[in-house]
């Protein structure tokens, strides 16, 4: 019997609304869910999110230093935030893992084998990106920035940074470097299923990187460390992209081929025609 995805008369179209629904409705209560466990811990998340920040101000001495809200209602919908991005960042293998229940039994079996592996190596590379931001470009961003505090003559010029910009900006840097790091994982999955090659990704190299400099600076703070920072490793991640698509195009052929192999059995296997 040939491996082949669901037919449609068999799932009609309402049957699929209703499983989109249902995986929809099991991600939203994961959400909710780690959502509030995030919550109970906003605190110790806020203080995790702060502390690069926290750690350059301390070295830099002066006195305490503190952080401030000037909206009455700030630091509450801070802590919502906070809790928003820990329970968003925590639920992307469920929602992952979602995603492939509803996708899975509509694929033949070479697309099955070209799916999963990199429904496990994305949380992966999404965390590597986030670490990265974290504990390297973070540090070097506000070292620069804090680099332009001045005391000396007139009236001095302090950081005081309010607590939702802080964190607002710090929350975008680690999605956009999570997302970035995404970009081996599509450009290899499209390779093994036969829509791109690395051929063609070699051809579009010097757009890509126009593309991911322009990219960079969008999702970035307005200032060169932060962009480069981000674009560099990603033009290292694009070199790499190549490399795998060139693996993936060989696993490509070979699941054609097993596929082929699979129904010429199943038609000289077959009794009932």
């Amino acid at each position: 019997m040939t491996d082949t995805p669901q037919d449609d008369t068999a799932m009609p179209l309402v049957e699929h609304l209703i499983e989109l629904r249902r995986r929809l409705i099991l991600s939203l209560f994961a959400f909710v869910v780690i959502f509030g466990v995030c919550y109970l811990f906003s605190k110790e998340i806020y203080g995790f999110l702060v502390r690069p920040l926290a750690s350059i101000l301390a070295g830099q001495g002066g006195g305490e230093r503190r952080m401030i809200y000037t909206a009455l209602t700030e630091a509450f919908f801070t802590h919502m935030k906070v809790s928003a991005f820990a329970a968003a960042f925590l639920c992307f293998p469920v929602w992952a893992g979602q995603l492939w229940a509803f996708v899975a039994p509509g694929l033949y079996r070479h697309e099955r084998k070209a799916f999963l592996p990199f429904l496990f190596a994305s949380p992966v590379l999404f965390l590597a990106g986030a670490a990265l931001v974290y504990f390297l470009i973070m540090p070097l961003a506000w070292k620069f920035f804090i680099s332009f505090e001045a005391v000396e003559g007139g009236l001095p010029i302090q950081l005081e940074a309010k607590v939702g910009e802080y964190l607002s900006l710090v929350m975008t840097l680690i999605f956009a470097f999570g997302l970035a790091f995404q970009m081996p994982v599509l450009l290899t999955l499209l390779a093994r299923v036969g829509i791109i090659s690395a051929q063609s990704l070699v051809g579009a190299r010097r757009f890509a990187i126009v593309g991911i400099f322009i990219f960079a600076a969008i999702v970035t703070p307005p200032d060169m460390v932060s962009q480069i920072s981000l674009a560099i490793p990603m033009v290292l991640l694009y070199e790499l992209s190549i490399i795998a698509s060139k693996w993936a195009e060989a696993e490509h052929l070979r699941g054609l081929e097993d596929d082929g192999d699979e129904e010429e059995v199943a038609e000289e296997t077959d009794f009932n025609g």
